[in-house]
């Protein structure tokens, strides 16, 4: 399947080395004044070349759009986006045009199409990103203007950030390169990157992701629950290896007793160990969630391996990559969630019957 979303949504295409990225939104509601700096400037947070511990890799990522906004507004036609790709250098990839590289998507797309496209991985790149990146700002739009979605890098292999959430400063994810709201913990978390770097490896770690002020009853029973949407497009980004909502895995270890949000009169909650979902609907409190990211597969260190023919080779990574994916992918998950709850939010809007 290459849609995201049920009723709001995306269809994409691209490869890392070919012309192009871009994608097709269909069923955007008409009339909607589109903020397309915002647009840019998230693109412009996930770009490569941004900070030391990233790809230098140089990209504008500048998108045009094609179709379906006139005079700033949307026209309730599908929306058609383009952004050209500036700085390829396949030849990097020559060496490895029929070897299979550990852990990367090599022999999968060889096994199951019979023909890949080795030069930056093809369509399994992640630059494919860049389209996800687009729609959710754009989504985001359609969303009530109160609602915010911050992410955050919580955790670099094992220096995490201990602070709650709630003792965060958002508005300070961006005042460092690592894309974490704590700056003694920021430091240690780029010093270990810079540190990963220079041993030709590379490093994974988790993103936080809160969502404040979305309303209740967004998500829908049975298996278009909340939390499954929002997993289902955070899975599907490069590199995630894992996904926990609310109390998450510490939840099993809890009793039902200390794991239920009593409630208030206004009906909030006392706790919200549920994460701001429960039966997979919002409730109206925060919804917070982690993803968890593999170090990125490419590595600057020789490895065994065998090529296509079944012969033992010897595969070493060249060119530009990223030691540590979570910087990049900050504005990824706070984007992807965003077209999950836009997608939702339209959806529940047909839920209830009123007159006038």
């Amino acid at each position: 399947m290459f849609n995201l979303g049920n009723f709001l949504t995306l269809s994409t295409f691209g490869e890392s080395h070919g012309k192009a990225y871009g994608g097709i939104i269909t069923n955007f509601p008409a009339g909607l004044p589109i903020n397309l700096e915002e647009v840019q400037h998230q693109l412009d947070r996930r770009k490569p070349g941004q900070s030391p511990i990233v790809t230098q890799r140089k990209e504008s990522d500048t998108v045009t759009f094609l179709s379906g906004i006139f005079d700033g507004k949307t026209t309730g036609t599908p929306i058609g986006f383009m952004i050209e790709n500036e700085n390829q250098k396949s030849k990097d990839y020559d060496h490895i045009s029929k070897s299979y590289r550990p852990s990367h998507a090599d022999f999968t797309y060889d096994q199951k199409f019979g023909i890949r496209d080795y030069r930056g991985g093809g369509k399994s790149s992640a630059r494919e990103t860049v389209n996800w990146v687009v729609a959710g700002s754009m989504a985001k739009q359609i969303l009530p203007k109160n609602v915010e979605i911050n992410a955050y890098v919580s955790s670099v292999g094992e220096i995490f950030c201990e602070k709650p959430y709630q003792d965060l400063d958002f508005s300070k994810i961006d005042s460092n390169d690592i894309r974490c709201p704590d700056a003694a913990t920021a430091e240690k978390m780029i010093a270990k990157i810079k540190d990963i770097k220079k041993e030709g490896n590379t490093i994974g770690g988790t993103i936080t992701c809160v969502i404040k002020n979305l309303p209740i009853g967004i998500g829908e029973p049975v298996f278009g629950k909340l939390q499954a949407e929002l997993a289902k497009a955070m899975l599907n980004i490069n590199a995630c290896k894992g996904f926990e909502y609310g109390s998450g895995f510490c939840g099993a270890k809890m009793t039902g007793k200390d794991h239920n949000d009593l409630f208030n009169e206004d009906f909030t909650t006392k706790t919200n160990l549920s994460g701001g979902i429960q039966g997979g609907i919002s409730n109206g409190m925060d919804i917070y969630f982690r993803v968890a990211f593999k170090p990125v597969a490419t590595i600057l260190r020789p490895q065994e391996s065998f090529d296509s023919d079944g012969n033992p080779i010897t595969v070493e990574g060249k060119g530009r990559h990223d030691p540590c994916v979570l910087p990049r992918a900050v504005p990824i998950v706070e984007n992807l969630a965003a077209f999950v709850l836009a997608d939702l939010f339209l959806i529940n809007k047909l839920r209830k019957y009123s007159e006038g």
